[in-house]
């Protein structure tokens, strides 16, 4: 396998940080762009290293990294729909020139690997209406839509909510 999932190193959270904002911004998932008070916490990858578990998907050969996720456990301070017993996991991005090669697949398995490692019974997410291929990969791993969870993240920024029994 041509990638490789590991926690990412300090030395890599502002790259994190960067491909984060960037990603968010490019694809228009935030209402006001590059102006949304979002970017910064996006950009604040320290903050979430201390309160969450950071994954990287990385070339096995070069070891760049070519994708991230933030794993938020019970009780985390990023665990935003999650309850008791759930996990959560949050800012799933790959970049645009390393994506179809499976990296965002491998760290979602990262991440239910990770809650059924803490013994938790389901996990969670939020996701954007117009992330089409992220719910085709969310249903092909067994997620489904939890109409009755979704949320407004912000005025006109309604989230669809998917879970995953494990």
């Amino acid at each position: 396998m041509d990638i490789i999932i590991r926690g990412a190193r300090p030395d890599e959270l502002d790259t994190i940080g960067e491909l984060t904002a960037r990603t968010y911004v490019d694809e228009g998932l935030l209402a006001r762009g590059a102006d949304s008070p979002y970017v910064a916490v996006l950009r604040d990858v320290r903050h979430r290293a201390e309160h969450s578990e950071v994954l990287v998907a990385a070339d096995a050969a070069s070891d760049q990294v070519l994708g991230s996720v933030t794993f938020a456990a019970p009780g985390s301070a990023y665990a935003e729909v999650a309850g008791p017993g759930e996990g959560e996991f949050r800012m799933l991005v790959v970049a645009a020139d390393a994506r179809r090669r499976g990296a965002a697949e491998q760290l979602v398995r990262a991440c239910l690997d990770r809650a059924r490692a803490l013994g938790l019974r389901r996990v969670v997410i939020s996701s954007a209406q117009q992330m089409t291929a992220a719910h085709r990969l969310y249903r092909r791993l067994g997620f489904r839509r939890t109409p009755e969870r979704d949320w407004e993240a912000g005025p006109g920024a309604l989230l669809w909510t998917f879970a995953v029994e494990l």
